[in-house]
């Protein structure tokens, strides 16, 4: 690629976001801002390669964008109206209301609670996460047209009931964390686990901007107990990259990482607050249920060590906070190291999982402990066909062709 091709890859993924949300909120048209965004960074292909790339490409882009937004108005409206209107493009700046930061201001600003919550967060991954449909599909286990659509269906929702894009004051903000904090958590998850083959494995650059706007949220709402938990999940997650994935590029699974190579830091903050919310006599909510499962797996010195029982208690309180089958699953996995993989596939077998390739995964692990290698291996076939990652992808064929026989 092109130093030219290089910088305005590099500039769409910056400002690509806040551009789209800036016109957006001006013009009153989600549809409309991401037509005119487009059409910026279609004149930057077009211009930068003969004229350079700008000192300030972010500044040209918003300039670019408004112009032609002023355009279309003068197109598209009365006389009347259009000189107010394109007034507005160019009016000072709105106050940022009690969010100082830019993108976590997005964020709020689009997680509106007359949307649905589901609604709320794909539309929020979208516009200001950065990530793709098929991301977003993937994150929420639908089909990718079915994701394209309920997208669809909640900008034409925000067009007909003329939804606002103003920016939150402080007291909006308790109706629209818990989208915000759903958005975080899935944009640190495509981060963890990237769902995509043609990127890396485990995208850093994600599961940093989400633990920045997630330690933003909770300085925000200091008494919001999910808020605190998310960030504490995040930590004790991101403490044990470094061992997640080989040299070789292939994942590596919790029982067999180098435990030396975790952040410490990362965990001791992480079990810091876990028992600061325990402390707090409040009653859990999901995040923070997860942040104490993960607690248990980060005090362990060893897989062996590991408080199982402990393990799937906080299983049973996240299922009735969240009686999923995602955490059915995982809760399966723990009850296979207390009473047997036996015990764990009986409870698996009937989940609605079928698209799901962690599912699938499971399954394999179970059945080949179980010495049924012919099952294992059909289900890793199948784990194999659903996995995106590529790390996951590798890990899973060296598993199934360790299996003895044809």
């Amino acid at each position: 690629m092109s130093e030219v091709g290089e910088a305005i890859t590099r500039v769409h993924r910056q400002e690509w976001a806040r551009l789209v949300a800036t016109l957006a909120r001006r013009l009153g048209d989600l549809d409309v801002a991401e037509e005119t965004a487009a059409d910026a960074f279609a004149a930057a292909v077009e211009r930068w390669p003969v004229d350079g790339v700008p000192p300030n490409p972010g500044a040209w882009l918003t300039t670019t964008a408004y112009r032609r937004a002023v355009d279309r108005l003068r197109r598209e409206v009365k006389r009347e109206d259009k000189h107010r209107e394109a007034l507005m493009l160019f009016a000072a700046p709105e106050p940022p209301g009690a969010i100082d930061d830019d993108r976590l201001r997005l964020v709020f600003t689009c997680c509106h609670p007359a949307l649905a919550i589901e609604a709320r967060v794909a539309l929020t991954l979208r516009m200001v996460g950065g990530l793709t449909v098929p991301e977003i599909a993937h994150a929420f286990l639908v089909e990718e047209a079915a994701m394209s659509r309920r997208i669809t269906r909640a900008k034409a929702k925000i067009k007909a009931a003329r939804i606002p894009y103003g920016v939150p004051l402080r007291e909006d903000l308790p109706a629209r964390v818990t989208g915000v904090l759903a958005v975080l958590y899935l944009i640190f998850n495509e981060g963890y686990l990237a769902s995509d083959p043609g990127k890396e494995a485990v995208r850093a650059d994600l599961t940093a901007e989400a633990i920045r706007l997630t330690r933003l949220v909770r300085d925000l709402m200091p008494a919001d107990g999910e808020a605190a938990g998310l960030l504490a999940l995040m930590l004790l997650t991101e403490a044990r990259r470094a061992a997640r994935v080989s040299a070789g590029g292939e994942l590596v699974a919790l029982g067999e990482q180098d435990r030396g190579a975790w952040d410490r830091d990362l965990i001791a903050e992480g079990h810091a607050l876990v028992r600061a919310r325990l402390a707090s006599g409040q009653a859990p909510g999901r995040y923070q249920i997860l942040a104490a499962i993960n607690a248990v797996h980060t005090d362990a010195p060893d897989l062996r060590d590991t408080d199982w029982s402990q393990v799937v208690a906080l299983y049973d309180q996240l299922l009735r906070v969240d009686p999923s089958p995602i955490v059915r699953l995982n809760r399966a996995i723990a009850v296979a190291e207390l009473d047997g993989p036996q015990v764990a596939l009986a409870e698996i077998d009937g989940l609605p999982l079928q698209g799901y390739h962690a599912f699938h995964a499971t399954r394999a692990d179970l059945l080949r402990r179980l010495g049924r290698g012919e099952d294992s291996r059909a289900a890793y076939d199948r784990a194999i066909e659903l996995a995106g990652n590529t790390a996951e992808t590798a890990y899973l064929t060296r598993r199934r062709d360790q299996l003895a026989g044809p």
